[in-house]
């Protein structure tokens, strides 16, 4: 089985030896590379052509968030996760702004992280439960935005959106298939209908729709 292949990027050379010693730990993950600021993760990236990229926000010269705009930028394929000390809502939505796929706070890192950078690889968005909880509380109330907040919408079916609320409450395909009793290819074709009918194609952005529509409530 092909490892996935990751870059990391934090100007804390002790804190990335302790990630490699933790990822190469893993029998399916392999750090190929390390950088101590933006600008260097930017040209190991083109170089190394890693599947993940894991960078912190704040590095000198240019920042993490930078870095993952230009490396995201150049090659979609790269997922990128975000390793920060910061917890506050403004850098997590600018860390999915700029097209991160996870966003794991230092602290959490031993048991989050590993996590984060096999769903992003899969194609999958990872926020930790410290990143879910800025986004529910940001969108419990209604929000000036492209939704009005609403109970459902009519574009899809309640079969859609029961997996719709499954799916941002971060269940698996498989965790979907078997709570409504259907295959993991249904769910997979209510997933991608889904999203073509609503025009999002990140978790990310489903989790805001959900919560703008009303269909999530922090205690869901």
């Amino acid at each position: 089985m092909a490892k996935t292949r990751i870059l990391l990027a934090d100007d804390h050379a002790m804190l990335r030896a302790g990630l490699a010693a933790l990822l190469n730990g893993q029998p399916d993950l392999e750090v190929i590379g390390e950088a101590g600021d933006g600008a260097e993760a930017i040209k190991k990236a083109q170089e190394l052509e890693p599947d993940v990229l894991v960078a912190d926000i704040s590095m000198p010269g240019m920042s993490g968030l930078e870095a993952v705009a230009q490396v995201t930028a150049r090659n979609p394929r790269v997922k990128c996760v975000i390793l920060t000390q910061h917890e506050d809502d403004d850098f997590l939505f600018q860390a999915l702004r700029v097209g991160a796929s996870g966003y794991v706070v230092k602290r959490e890192a031993h048991t989050e992280l590993i996590e984060a950078i096999r769903t992003v690889h899969r194609g999958d968005a990872y926020l930790n439960p410290s990143a879910v909880k800025l986004l529910l509380h940001e969108y419990a109330t209604p929000q000036k935005g492209s939704y009005d907040r609403v109970e459902g919408d009519d574009r899809l079916t309640v079969r859609q959106r029961e997996v719709l609320v499954l799916i941002v409450r971060g269940f698996t395909n498989r965790e979907i298939a078997s709570r409504l009793v259907v295959s993991v290819k249904t769910v997979e074709k209510h997933k991608a209908e889904v999203m073509q009918k609503l025009g999002l194609n990140t978790r990310a952005a489903l989790v805001n729709y959900a919560l703008q529509r009303g269909l999530l409530t922090t205690e869901t």
